[in-house]
Formats: structure tokens, C-alpha cells, sequence
């Protein structure tokens, strides 16, 4: 069970965190709709960790996404783990043995740049640094976004006011999030960037999360 000593918190839920994944990330942005249309999907997510939300991702993709569709998955990472780690950490799930093995084939002992592999149709960049400014010159936009730092009180940075406008000028017309986290000054946060949030029931052991649409963005 992956645990940050910097943060003093674990990087999923100790229950199960690939269903953690599919719960709050997959099925709070409606991806499991969305998949099988085609284009480009693009995600974001705040914290790449062990991989774990990306691979679960990508698998669940591949088995719905019509010919032709292309997945964008773009995570803003401050601390990457190694090679030997995040292996550890992804060999729990069987379930994503296939995603875990590609990932880890191209993944760097110990990263200490930027991180961008294609996996065919699938194309994955980790941009390493402080989230925000990292953010603010990404040519991007996501359709759904993944919240998915430490603990808001472990890791206020990720989850500042200014990080959540980035997070809303960097995203497509409509776009979604989602988050394990239902703290109020989060939400409070996100609703002042332009997004309309709301509480759903949270994964096991936890009563609230939240999910957002952009409906209006606001200037920076």
C-alpha cells in the first residue's frame, strides 16, 4: 500500500483503489459513456502517483472506444515515483497486468524530465513541477479532469484557488470533473473558477465526493 512520508497520506484508498479509480474518476465524469465515441478524449489529472488511475483508464478505453478514437492523458506530477515503485504498487491488480507492463517498459528507472510515451492510439504526458505552473503553459484543454492530490489538508497547494482558474481556462466547453474530495473550501474554490459542483456518495468509507461541470469560466 503505496504512502507518501511527505504528506503523510496513502495514494488510494487502502479498501480498493482501482475500484477508487473507477468510482470517483471513471464513472464520476461519465467516461464510461463517453469512451465509445469517437475523436479525441482528452483527460487531465493532478498527481500521477503510482500510474494507477491512468492504466485503470486506459483499460477500460480500449474495451469501449470505436475505431479511429484517440485517448489524451495528461498528468501534472511534482514527485514521480520509480520504476521499482510504481511496479510494486501496480502488481496488486492482475486486472491491469497488460497497461502496467507497456507503462512500465517505457517508464524511466528514475525520472527527472518530463514523460511523454504513445502507446498507438493512446498517448500519455507526465509534465513534472509545481502543478500550476506547469498548467499555465500547457497548449491544452481537457474534456474531464481527475482531481486526485494528497489530502486537501496534507496538500493545500494542489487544490489552491488559483490552481482550480488554471484548471478552468485549460478546459474544453462543457468539461467535467471529479474528486475524492468534498471539502468545502475545495468546492468553494472550484465554483469560483466557473465550475457548478455537487456532492455524490463516496467510494467505500466515505461518505461525499464532488463533481463539477464548466458551465462559467471565469477570467484569470
Amino acid at each position: 500500500m503505496p504512502y507518501s512520508s511527505r504528506f503523510g497520506d496513502h495514494f488510494y484508498s487502502r479498501n480498493d483503489g482501482r475500484a477508487e479509480c473507477a468510482h470517483v474518476f471513471i464513472n464520476g465524469n461519465r467516461l464510461d459513456e463517453r469512451f465509445g465515441q469517437a475523436g479525441i478524449l482528452q483527460i487531465g489529472e493532478t498527481g500521477f502517483g503510482t500510474g494507477l488511475n491512468f492504466v485503470e483508464t486506459w483499460r477500460q478505453w480500449k474495451s469501449l472506444a470505436p475505431d479511429g478514437a484517440r485517448l489524451g492523458f495528461t498528468s501534472f506530477e511534482k514527485y514521480p515515483m520509480q520504476k521499482n515503485q510504481i511496479a510494486r504498487a501496480l502488481a496488486h491488480w492482475p486486472e491491469v497486468e497488460e497497461e502496467a507492463s507497456a507503462l512500465l517498459a517505457a517508464w524511466p528507472d528514475k525520472p527527472e524530465s518530463d514523460i511523454s510515451i504513445a502507446f498507438g492510439p493512446v498517448q500519455l504526458d507526465v509534465l513534472l513541477g509545481n502543478a500550476e505552473e506547469r498548467l499555465r503553459d500547457w497548449k491544452n484543454k481537457a474534456d474531464a479532469w481527475f482531481l486526485d492530490g494528497f489530502a486537501p489538508s496534507r496538500n493545500p497547494d494542489m487544490w489552491s484557488i488559483e490552481l482550480m482558474f488554471e484548471i478552468a481556462a485549460h478546459s474544453s466547453d462543457m468539461a467535467t470533473l471529479s474528486t475524492y474530495s468534498a471539502a468545502g473550501w475545495v468546492r468553494r474554490n472550484l465554483k469560483a473558477a466557473g465550475f457548478t459542483v455537487e456532492k455524490r456518495p463516496g467510494f467505500i468509507g466515505k461518505r461525499d465526493m464532488t463533481i463539477g461541470r464548466l458551465d462559467n469560466p471565469k477570467p484569470l
